[in-house]
């Protein structure tokens, strides 16, 4: 076996590349560095989150508990109340951000994201659905906003389909299947009683209230499965169809089909997140955008973009929990105000740009 080699390359953006045998990676020190970063503040959040509450526990005793090494009733506190909830948000967080930045990156517009192509109000129709119609509970919900969520990207994938699909159609397609969605949506409110009206509420505004482990697993399960498949299988694809279609089929990149398989994968992850903590708002949209901020690297930077979106959701469920003495705003409620106000900066930045 050849030793590794590294070589370094000057540009815009300063890299290192690693070959060994017959692999190359690239790596880049400002990248590295960004990631490291984020995941220091999520561990920062995380821990903050689990020791805040009626019954206060302090970091170093929350990093003691974690390892096995609390009381019983600090085992119970962290284990059975609220860590479920914070890797439930953990988990929800960077799966938004995955979808988002895939979105954006097949799209090629920052706007591209599930909240603003529709496909979380698919999701919030099918759970509507399942609360409103079929009286179901907790489970019924969570495979009706599952079933919502992969129906409307089927929709909304064969109405942009013509001989092909192209980003522009598919975002003009899913505005549209939006909005009727939305429609729908407030109908099926009205029809509902005052019992399942406030239940269905609290699950469109995206809550992390009382989530657990059932919550979590599923979503965790999808995540395994499809991350080492979009990040080994299709990250080169991903960074070619950037550059254009026709660019990336004289690459050799087929490009219809990797990005059915892309789509297929982002509403996957964005259905079973919806279907976790409901469709929390603005962090498919906002997370891809920091990440890339950070980094100031090209490409999809899937990986960035999830560690953001995690420390987003964390950050905003662990202010919402006590930004208002004796009362708890769910996650969705600070989620939409922080990206609502991201959004308004991003279309003055394009604006400006000239790109809109």
């Amino acid at each position: 076996m050849s030793a590794p080699q590294l070589s370094t390359s000057r540009g815009a953006a300063r890299s290192l590349t690693l070959r060994t045998g017959g692999l190359s990676v690239r790596l880049r020190p400002r990248v590295l560095v960004a990631l490291a970063l984020v995941l220091a503040v999520l561990l920062v959040l995380a821990v903050l989150a689990i020791g805040t509450g009626d019954y206060p526990i302090a970091p170093a005793e929350v990093v003691r508990t974690l390892l096995g090494d609390g009381t019983p009733a600090q085992d119970f506190i962290v284990h059975e109340l609220r860590l479920p909830r914070v890797a439930t948000a953990l988990l929800v967080g960077a799966g938004l951000a995955l979808s988002g930045a895939l979105f954006q990156s097949l799209v090629r517009n920052p706007l591209g994201s599930p909240d603003m192509l529709g496909f979380t109000q698919g999701a919030s129709t099918g759970a509507l659905v399942a609360i409103v119609l079929l009286g179901g509970g907790t489970f019924a919900l969570s495979v009706g906003a599952v079933a919502g969520g992969l129906l409307t990207g089927l929709l909304i994938y064969l109405l942009a389909w013509r001989g092909g699909v192209h980003g522009t159609r598919l975002v003009l397609i899913g505005i549209g299947v939006m909005s009727i969605l939305t429609g729908v949506n407030g109908y099926l409110l009205t029809r509902a009683e005052l019992v399942d009206a406030s239940r269905a509420m609290l699950w469109l505004t995206g809550s992390l209230d009382g989530r657990g482990w059932d919550q979590a697993g599923p979503l965790a399960l999808v995540l395994a499965v499809l991350l080492p498949a979009v990040l080994l299988g299709a990250g080169r694809a991903l960074r070619l169809l950037e550059m254009g279609d026709e660019a990336a089929s004289a690459l050799g990149v087929r490009v219809q089909g990797v990005r059915l398989l892309l789509i297929a994968a982002a509403v996957v992850v964005a259905a079973f997140a919806a279907a976790a903590a409901g469709p929390v708002s603005f962090v498919a949209l906002t997370a891809p955008q920091l990440a890339r901020r950070l980094s100031r690297a090209p490409g999809p930077n899937l990986t960035g973009a999830m560690a953001v979106g995690a420390a987003l959701t964390v950050g905003a469920d662990l202010l919402g929990q006590h930004l208002v003495a004796g009362r708890q705003l769910p996650v969705g409620v600070v989620t939409g105000v922080l990206g609502g106000g991201y959004l308004v900066w991003l279309m003055a930045t394009e604006r400006k740009a000239g790109r809109i």
